[in-house]
């Protein structure tokens, strides 16, 4: 099982995320939704958030989805030609899965049994994750390609591992190769992509199985550790996925991160302490990190930049913040 090297068991991460629009034409009206801000919780703490918006909008408001996750609804009424949005995030990240033991986890095929509906049953949540969505579609191939991985009885958690072992040998990682609407059957067929599409593919294999799998976006600490190799990912965001796997040793089972295990396909790793969080859904379409309706601007150019370093370890009074309230500034 690989794991990222030369990590504390808790990085402190500092994370400055800038996306800028430049228009070819004012546009007068425009309404925008960030999700922005890391998730927050006993294993991710975010210990400082800053959100600028040039030009400043004229209305916003923060809110939490249906997920859990934080957002950031804006408005802009005045005619603007450039927009640039730029978040500062200050984060703790521990190992949520130093103690994982994947071969005590439960069986997969009794987990997809637990779904399936029965009338006047209980519901169970996960459920909804083991469904298609807009951007992982039901492919008969990627069941066969699961199956692979997936012999009954085995399970969840090492089926799983072996399957993220497999992606990361069989698809090529090219910055680029994909937009962020190239349909999945596509990416099958090159079998090339980025970390978006490699989440994608994972998720629809799994569900093609009747398990729920979670797409999560956030950022990655590529820079190498002492001792281990640079990682790969965008240079505007990372994307890996959560596997449930409840009842598995390692995998916490408390919180709003009960019975989810992180994987990432991208780099063939259990993530550690160098993922941060932003945001979890179905697919990207539900955590799109900016995205929004605009009326003029005709054509457009996007530059989006991401830097993520490791800060100092945490001091005693950080650690203490920890355990109590977030320590949270917005503009």
């Amino acid at each position: 099982m690989s794991r990222e090297p030369g990590l504390p068991v808790t990085s402190e991460l500092e994370v400055v995320h800038e996306t800028r629009y430049a228009y070819a034409a004012p546009v007068s009206l425009a309404h925008h939704l960030a999700h922005l801000q890391p998730l927050h919780d006993a294993h991710q703490r975010l210990h400082g958030f800053e959100l600028e918006i040039d030009p400043p909008p004229g209305c916003s408001r923060d809110g939490v989805d249906a997920m859990g996750n934080a957002e950031r609804h804006f408005s802009l009424a005045q005619p603007h030609r450039a927009l640039r949005v730029r978040s500062r995030s200050r984060c703790s990240v521990a190992d949520r899965f130093a103690a994982l033991r994947p071969e005590a986890a439960p069986a997969w095929d009794g987990l997809a049994a637990r779904l399936r509906y029965v009338a006047r049953g209980p519901f169970e949540p996960a459920t909804e994750f083991a469904q298609p969505s807009p951007y992982v579609p039901r492919l008969a191939v990627l069941r066969d390609y699961a199956a692979t991985s997936f012999a009954p009885g085995r399970p969840v958690a090492a089926a799983a591992i072996e399957l993220m072992h497999r992606v990361h040998a069989d698809f090529r990682y090219q910055s680029l190769a994909t937009e962020v609407d190239t349909p999945l059957a596509e990416v099958w067929a090159r079998r090339v992509g980025v970390c978006q599409d490699f989440a994608h593919l994972m998720a629809g294999a799994m569900r093609m199985l009747g398990l729920p799998v979670r797409y999560v976006s956030g950022y990655l600490l590529t820079q190498a550790a002492a001792g281990g190799p640079a990682l790969q990912g965008a240079d505007a965001s990372h994307a890996w996925v959560q596997v449930w796997c409840p009842g598995t040793p390692g995998v916490p089972g408390e919180g709003a991160g009960a019975g989810w295990l992180d994987l990432d396909p991208t780099n063939d790793l259990v993530p550690a302490g160098g993922h941060v969080r932003l945001a979890v859904g179905r697919d990207f379409g539900d955590v799109t990190p900016l995205r929004g309706v605009i009326r003029g601007g005709g054509a457009h150019t996007l530059r989006v930049a991401v830097s993520t370093r490791r800060l100092a370890p945490p001091s005693p009074e950080r650690e203490l913040l920890a355990g109590g309230q977030q320590e949270i500034a917005s503009p």
